[in-house]
C-alpha cells in the first residue's frame, strides 16, 4: 500500500511538475514573439533615452514634430514611471486606440493609427514581452512633452481620431511566412511605413490617395517608395531586401536619419522571408508619379578645377570660407574623392548617380551634412561625423551648392535660411502657419451662430407674445 501511494505521490509530482514546463515554455514562446513583434515595429527607435547608449525602453528621446517637441515614454514594467500597472487592455488601447492607461490622448507620433490593425494575438505577445521579458527601468522623465497652443490640449485629439482613427478591423488568420498578406500585414501596420512616406493633409492626417509616395519628415525628406520610376520602380526585388537589411544599396541608396534608425534597430533584424514579404507588398503597391530633378550631368561638372583649392584632408583648414570647392575640399573629399567617387567598394559612397544629391530638394543632403550618419547593424559599422558644429549655416549652404551642382548639375540655391529651416525640422505645415487665423474664423462662427441662435430664440418668444 505505501508502495502504491508512494507511486501516485510521484505520478502526480511529475505530471504537475510537467505541466509547469509546458506552461513555462508556452510564456518564454510567447514572450520570444513579442521581442520578434517590439522589433517589427521598430519600438526601439523611439522609446529609447536621448543617449544612444541609453536603458532600453526607458524613453527620454525627443520626437521633433511641427508642433513642437514630444518625448517618448518609458515603456518598461517599471510601476512608478513606465507602463509596470497596465492591465493588457489597456495595454491594447494604448497600442491600438492612442489612449493611455489615465485616459489621456496619445499623439499620433505613437503610429497608433497604424497599429490599429494589429492582430489580438500579436498585441498579446507585446504586452508579455514588455512585462516578463524587459527590465523595468525606474527612470524619471528627464522632459515632458512641450507643444504649442492649443496642440497642447490633449483633449483635442478626440475630435483628430473621430476623423481620421478607422475601426479596428477583425483579426485575420496568421498570414503565411514570405507571403504577400503577410508584406501587407508588415507594411500597413506594424513597420507603419506610411507614417513617415506618406503626404499629410492640412490637418496632419496621411492622405491615403497619395499613400507611400514621399513626405517631409523633420527636415529630412522620406521619398518615393511606390514601384513608380520616380519611386523604386528600377529596384529588384533583391535590392529592396539588401537595402532594409543593410541600409546601403550600391548607386542607388544610403540610409540615414530616420530610416537608418529603422535599419539599426528594426529591418537588419528581421527574418529573410519577411524582408521578401515586404519587398513583395512595396512592389505591387500602386505606383504614384512625383516630381523629380532635372539632373543636368551623370558624372562630375568640370568647371572647378578640384586642385587649385587642394588644402589638406578632411580639416577645416579655413573656418571663414564659405567657397563651397574649398569646404568640399576639406570636409569631403578624403572620403567622397577628388572627384566624388567613393571608394572602389562603395563604403565612402559616390556622390555621382546618388539619390540624396540628385533629388528634387535638398533636404536629404542638408541634414547628412547637418547630423551625419550613424548605423550599425550585424555586418557593418556606418558613421559619418556631423558638422553642424564645424560649419555654420552659410558653408553648409555652399557646400551643399557645391555638390549638387558638380555632381548632379543641379542649380538650385540654397541659403543659410534654408539650412536652419531645416535645422528646426522643415518647412511648418498649413496648420501651424494659419492656426491664428483658423482660431480666429472658428471664434466668429462660433460668434455667429451663437448670435443667430440668440436672435431666433428672440423672434420666437416674440411672435409667441403677438399671438396671445
Amino acid at each position: 500500500m505505501k508502495i502504491l501511494f508512494r507511486f501516485l505521490a510521484v505520478t502526480v509530482l511529475f505530471i504537475g511538475f510537467s505541466h509547469s514546463l509546458a506552461v513555462f515554455a508556452a510564456d518564454k514562446a510567447l514572450v520570444e514573439r513579442g521581442r520578434y513583434i517590439a522589433i517589427a515595429a521598430d519600438c526601439g527607435a523611439c522609446h529609447r533615452q536621448a543617449l544612444n547608449n541609453g536603458v532600453p525602453f526607458a524613453g527620454g528621446y525627443a520626437i521633433e514634430s511641427p508642433m513642437g517637441r514630444i518625448i517618448a515614454s518609458n515603456i518598461t514594467p517599471s510601476k512608478q514611471y513606465g507602463i509596470g500597472n497596465y492591465s493588457e487592455q489597456q495595454f491594447a488601447k494604448a497600442v491600438r486606440e492612442g489612449i493611455a492607461a489615465d485616459g489621456k490622448n496619445l499623439y499620433p507620433a505613437m503610429p497608433y493609427t497604424s497599429y490599429r490593425d494589429m492582430t489580438t494575438a500579436d498585441v498579446q505577445a507585446l504586452y508579455a514581452y514588455f512585462m516578463q521579458g524587459v527590465e523595468p527601468a525606474d527612470i524619471p522623465p528627464s522632459a515632458r512633452t512641450d507643444l504649442s497652443f492649443p496642440f497642447n490640449i490633449r483633449q483635442i485629439m478626440w475630435g483628430w481620431n473621430l476623423l481620421y482613427l478607422s475601426g479596428v478591423s477583425a483579426d485575420k488568420a496568421e498570414a503565411v511566412p514570405g507571403s504577400l498578406e503577410r508584406g501587407k500585414y508588415l507594411v500597413e501596420v506594424l513597420a507603419h511605413c506610411s507614417a513617415c512616406h506618406t503626404p499629410r493633409n492640412i490637418m496632419m492626417a496621411e492622405q491615403s490617395s497619395l499613400n507611400l509616395s514621399g513626405s517631409p519628415l523633420g527636415g529630412w525628406y522620406a521619398p518615393n517608395i511606390t514601384p513608380d520610376k520616380s519611386g523604386i520602380g528600377d529596384w529588384s526585388q533583391r535590392d529592396l531586401v539588401t537595402y532594409l537589411k543593410t541600409g546601403h544599396l550600391v548607386g542607388k541608396a544610403q540610409a540615414a536619419g530616420a530610416m537608418a534608425e529603422a535599419v539599426q534597430n528594426s529591418f537588419s533584424l528581421m527574418t529573410d522571408d519577411d524582408l521578401n514579404a515586404i519587398a513583395s507588398w512595396v512592389k505591387q503597391v500602386p505606383a504614384i508619379p512625383t516630381a523629380v530633378a532635372d539632373i543636368g550631368l551623370q558624372s562630375p561638372r568640370l568647371g572647378v578645377d578640384i586642385n587649385s583649392v587642394l588644402t589638406g584632408q578632411g580639416t577645416l583648414t579655413d573656418r571663414s570660407t564659405t567657397d563651397g570647392a574649398k569646404l568640399y575640399e576639406n570636409a569631403c573629399a578624403s572620403c567622397h574623392g577628388h572627384d566624388g567617387q567613393g571608394t572602389d567598394d562603395s563604403f565612402y559612397p559616390a556622390l555621382t548617380r546618388n539619390r540624396a544629391v540628385s533629388a528634387l530638394g535638398p533636404q536629404n543632403l542638408v541634414m547628412v551634412i547637418v547630423e551625419g550618419i550613424q548605423r550599425k547593424t550585424s555586418n557593418s559599422d556606418i558613421s559619418m561625423p556631423a558638422f553642424s558644429d564645424q560649419l555654420n549655416n552659410a558653408q553648409i549652404a555652399s557646400v551643399s551648392n557645391y555638390v549638387r551642382s558638380r555632381f548632379a548639375g543641379i542649380d538650385d540655391k540654397v541659403t543659410a535660411q534654408d539650412v536652419q529651416t531645416l535645422r528646426d525640422g522643415g518647412e511648418p505645415p498649413f496648420i501651424m502657419r494659419y492656426i491664428n487665423w483658423l482660431m480666429t474664423i472658428g471664434t466668429l462662427v462660433m460668434v455667429c451662430l451663437l448670435g443667430g441662435f440668440w436672435y431666433w430664440r428672440k423672434a420666437r418668444r416674440s411672435g409667441r407674445q403677438q399671438i396671445r
